[in-house]
């Protein structure tokens, strides 16, 4: 049985002030609930705020994520964060191929492809993120256009990182909408990715968690969750607000 997996991407939002607030309510709101034990938690935040709740996090069972990463390793690339930056502030996790990346920084599957690949020769855990447009679920292509986002990921990963990697299936139209995916929906979606992952290896593919990234919150979570193929979520706004990341985290 898949371990499910809570993470939290709090895009560019935060502070100083903010985070010490949340995750200290986050891990008191933890720490007092036994049942969050069975459960993996992550926070995926912004770079400049790494050596914070590191430092915040310190002795919790909260893993430290990044929200992107260069696929370069080092070198002449202004702004960009490499993986081996990520290691020195104990980041587990990186976000590659979120929606808003493809669409508002033009990443291409083949770059993404290569964060993947870059991510995993670190012994970091990538999320790697798919998912259609409303224009492309309307015109018939969800299979197409997600299965195209993930095998060129998956052709560039060997077999036995396959296992390694955490996939996360964002319908682009229901984050931030109002719109929500429906239980059955989105787990129509994860099965057709599981069977993907199958091609690749079948054993591997069981271990795979896939996790839903379509405005997950507290009063749908349980729903989702139920599904078989959804073994967590991927959370933007819900989890900058304690109360109902620690609920996601409870329905988990």
């Amino acid at each position: 049985m898949r371990r499910k997996l809570v993470a939290g991407n709090w895009k560019m939002n935060g502070s100083l002030a903010a985070n010490t607030l949340l995750l200290t309510e986050i891990k008191s709101g933890l720490n007092s609930n036994p049942d969050s034990a069975i459960c993996d938690v992550a926070v995926c935040v912004p770079a400049p705020y790494f050596a914070q709740c590191q430092g915040l996090l310190n002795g919790a069972a909260i893993a430290l994520g990044a929200q992107d990463v260069s696929s370069h390793e080092a070198g002449a690339y202004t702004g960009e964060v490499s993986t081996s930056m990520l290691q020195e502030f104990d980041c587990r996790y990186v976000i590659v191929g979120h929606s808003e990346r493809r669409a508002y920084f033009a990443e291409s599957n083949e770059l993404i492809a290569q964060k993947t690949v870059r991510a995993l020769q670190a012994g970091l855990t990538p999320i790697v993120c798919v998912g259609e447009t409303l224009a492309q679920r309307e015109a018939g292509q969800i299979d197409s256009v997600v299965a195209e986002q993930l095998n060129v990921v998956l052709a560039a990963i060997a077999v036995s990182d396959l296992a390694k990697i955490v996939v996360a299936y964002e319908p682009v139209w229901a984050i931030g909408t109002g719109k929500t995916a429906t239980p059955a929906m989105a787990q129509e979606v994860h099965a057709m990715l599981r069977k993907q992952l199958q091609v690749k290896n079948a054993e591997a593919a069981a271990q795979v968690r896939i996790l839903y990234g379509g405005s997950m919150k507290p009063d749908n979570a349980q729903e989702l969750l139920a599904m078989s193929d959804i073994d967590g979520g991927l959370i933007g706004g819900a989890a900058l607000k304690s109360a109902d990341f620690l609920a996601i985290i409870q329905a988990a």
